[in-house]
């Protein structure tokens, strides 16, 4: 019988069913899962180098993953409403800068990795990032194309950065914007906790510099770990005197690209109450697009993770939230 464990892993029991069987079958699964992302990035990508004009074009990549979040799941159900809200007509389709979104040489989108069908065949963690990496990779083997990925918790950082670096060929600079640094050890027990994310970032050589802004919830563990790993932590607590450098950051010289990974707890819960860790005292919605968009870098590829839509106003505020993000980074990424 099927019986989900306490992180949501689906496992059989009491089942006299041959290993190599339930290792054929979920092969087949992850395959026919792969081959879905590779076909339709493979279209997307032919029909931009046919259009002509474009060096490079944002492209959705839905990983609705929350089974590694320390308290609420919620975040797995994010991508759809991420996506409703994009298009939503109570706005229109443009980026500040004036790129037009309506434009698939500006934005395209892949579909999402069916990370729950994938784990209700018993496939654990170890393989499912894989599965997960090997999508991002699909995604960027399609030139233009380059991966905006809608989280999902923050453990699917780990998976994306790794791909992006591999498929680089080096390591890459990171904006990181959080509430938290995420960067334990080894959270509860679970190397691939979202409060472990980059911890295993910076332990792969998956990046060179990581900036992490908007802090406002770190314990010993996570200031003794930024030292470990030399990651430069900008703390609320001194944002007003950092403000004028993150205003005017110039990242990326000598490395692969930089990657930009956007939780959206870094916002104080006033702009985005729809968050499964509510932590007062944030940045305004303003204060995180001046940061990105005086961001001086080539950016090849970005996330915005933990939005929690079970936590989200009626109205879908949060979601807006999340959607303008993706529109003001799509106007970074896109070229």
């Amino acid at each position: 019988m099927s019986i989900i464990g306490k992180r949501g892993i689906h496992y059989l029991k009491n089942a006299n069913i041959p290993p190599e069987l339930l290792e054929r079958g979920q092969n087949r699964v992850i395959d026919a899962s792969l081959t879905l992302i590779r076909e339709r990035a493979k279209l997307k990508g032919e029909l931009l180098r046919a259009l002509g004009g474009v060096k490079a074009a944002s492209t959705l990549l839905g990983v609705p993953l929350g089974h590694n979040s320390s308290f609420l799941q919620g975040p797995a159900f994010a991508p759809p409403r991420i996506r409703e809200a994009i298009w939503c007509g109570s706005t229109n389709s443009s980026t500040e800068e004036g790129k037009e979104l309506n434009d698939p040489r500006v934005l395209t989108d892949v579909g999402d990795v069916p990370v729950q069908e994938i784990r209700d065949c018993g496939v654990d963690d170890d393989r499912l990032m894989n599965v997960i990496s090997e999508s991002v990779k699909l995604v960027m083997e399609e030139d233009p194309l380059r991966p905006l990925v809608l989280g999902g918790d923050h453990s699917i950082s780990f998976p994306v950065v790794r791909a992006v670096s591999e498929k680089l060929g080096g390591p890459v600079d990171i904006l990181h914007l959080d509430a938290h640094p995420d960067i334990y050890h080894c959270f509860e027990g679970n190397k691939y906790s979202h409060a472990s994310s980059f911890a295993r970032i910076m332990e792969g050589g998956y990046a060179r510099r990581l900036l992490q802004v908007g802090i406002r919830s770190i314990t010993k563990e996570g200031r003794e770990q930024g030292k470990r790993f030399g990651v430069e932590q900008y703390e609320m607590r001194t944002f007003s005197r950092d403000r004028q450098l993150l205003e005017n950051l110039k990242l990326g010289e000598g490395v692969k690209g930089v990657y930009i990974s956007v939780d959206v707890d870094c916002l104080d819960p006033a702009f985005a109450p729809g968050v499964s860790h509510i932590e007062p005292g944030g940045l305004s919605f303003r204060n995180v697009l001046d940061i990105l968009q005086n961001l001086q870098a080539d950016v090849v590829a970005a996330d915005v993770v933990e939005f929690n839509p079970q936590r989200d106003t009626v109205d879908g505020m949060t979601a807006m939230v999340a959607a303008k993000l993706v529109r003001e980074l799509t106007a970074k990424i896109s070229k």
